[in-house]
């Protein structure tokens, strides 16, 4: 702003003070106030004196009235809020609504009463007129945003509404009632219309977005982010790009609060959630159960066919006692067809694998699990064989959603088929270690010995 544009308002203030301070009539307070002061005897420098007494008379009033409403009405509100039945009085309550509205009790007392009294001072009570109205704009200000933190609070207590990420909407709401004051406070100083600022604007648009731009790209992202049901306080989302992978905490204007799994906390730009990929795990929490997909590794030097020996000793696991006759009479029939005998070669016709029987005791296992959600996708498949040996995948959802119990579960599941799986010939694979080889040497100096 230059020097030139700085000297125009000052000199536009002046001359607002000026016409604010010519503007009012002669007041019934005065004449009442000089009356006394002439039956006390004062003479010298009566009309001053008659002047200094009505303003401190308004002043002594605008400060009993604020006495007043501070400890009478704020006290009786209070009571009300407390005894009524419904929340949002309470709510207001808590937000200041009623404690910023005591405010404006004195500032309209001083404009009202100010107005009919000429103090004979033009820029004195011109300063004081528009201070007072600045006060009631900054006050009034003060009082709305408290009805939006009412309302926020309001909105979230209904149980429809409590995860919604409405706090940015509420934010933008109030950066528009603080720009509309700072309008109006600007049209007082300036004795112009709020409209004729307003049209001013125009050249200053590009100022004005580059100035409030996270501000705009936030309030467009909250927007879709409500709308959309993307995300909300309490999801848990995974964002690697800004190293957020934990529960949501706040969706404000500008930014959003994620508390990590180990307590730390991550801010990520709002309009991020729309611009970049993320991961929301409320699908799962809304879910009948947590996925489990992992994977045991067996050792293919250990799959082999099962003898009659290992038949009769599978047929005795409970779990898989049907499978196993089932089994035998599918593999009677089909070999029957093609002629062929108990007696004949393995690797004629078809037989029962240790491999193939675990698998199906593995799902067996599964389905007769309490924690085991059998409504939801169960599947225990062969996966492609790797150098690390044969990959038997499990693929199903745990009823208990909660982490620690959750990990419990998973652990006892695989801890019981890792232990099983000697029991049909077969051995989990996993790469030799210092001990083994330690083994296989010693085992080897032994035999040369």
């Amino acid at each position: 702003m230059s020097a030139n544009n700085m000297a125009d308002i000052a000199k536009q203030f002046q001359e607002r003070v000026e016409s604010a301070g010519a503007a009012a009539p002669q007041s019934p307070l005065i004449e009442t106030i000089r009356s006394w002061l002439e039956s006390a005897g004062v003479v010298e420098n009566l009309d001053r004196w008659s002047h200094l007494g009505a303003l401190s008379a308004i002043l002594l009033i605008a400060v009993v009235a604020h006495f007043i409403g501070r400890v009478v009405v704020l006290r009786l509100v209070k009571a009300f809020a407390i005894k009524s039945p419904g929340g949002w009085d309470d709510e207001m309550f808590k937000a200041g609504v009623f404690r910023w509205l005591v405010h404006l009790l004195p500032a309209v007392i001083i404009q009202r009463m100010s107005a009919n009294v000429d103090f004979r001072w033009g820029a004195v009570e011109g300063a004081l007129d528009i201070a007072v109205q600045l006060y009631i704009v900054v006050i009034s200000l003060m009082a709305v945003l408290a009805v939006l933190r009412g309302a926020h609070a309001i909105i979230r207590s209904y149980k429809r509404f409590r995860n919604v990420p409405l706090r940015g909407v509420f934010q933008i709401l109030g950066v528009l009632c603080s720009v509309a004051a700072l309008i109006i406070a600007l049209g007082i100083v300036l004795d112009r219309s709020p409209t004729v600022l307003l049209s001013g604007l125009g050249a200053a648009t590009a100022i004005i977005m580059l100035v409030f731009k996270d501000s705009l790209l936030g309030f467009t992202a909250g927007i879709q982010l409500a709308g959309n049901r993307m995300v909300s306080v309490g999801d848990w989302i995974e964002m690697p790009k800004y190293g957020a992978d934990g529960n949501v905490l706040d969706v404000a204007l500008t930014s959003v609060k994620v508390q990590n799994w180990d307590k730390t906390i991550t801010t990520v730009p709002t309009y991020a959630l729309i611009s970049d990929a993320f991961k929301n795990w409320r699908g799962m929490e809304e879910a009948g159960g947590r996925r489990v997909k992992r994977s045991l590794y067996l050792d293919m030097g250990t799959i082999a066919m099962a003898t009659r020996e290992d038949v009769e000793r599978f047929r005795k696991v409970h779990l898989i006692k049907d499978y196993i006759g089932r089994k035998e009479k599918e593999i009677g029939e089909w070999n029957e067809r093609l002629g062929i005998g108990p007696d004949d070669m393995l690797v004629n016709g078809r037989r029962i694998t240790n491999v193939g029987t675990f698998r199906a005791y593995a799902k067996a296992y599964l389905e007769n699990h309490p924690q085991v959600n059998l409504e939801m996708t169960l599947i225990v498949r062969q996966l492609q064989p790797t150098d690390l040996g044969l990959p038997i995948e499990l693929y199903f959802f745990i009823k208990d959603k909660r982490w620690a119990h959750f990990e419990d579960i998973q652990s006892d599941v695989f801890d019981h088929l890792l232990a099983v799986a000697p029991e049909f010939g077969l051995r989990v694979f996993q790469r030799p270690s210092g001990g083994d080889l330690r083994n296989a040497v010693g085992g080897r100096e032994m035999g040369v010995a």
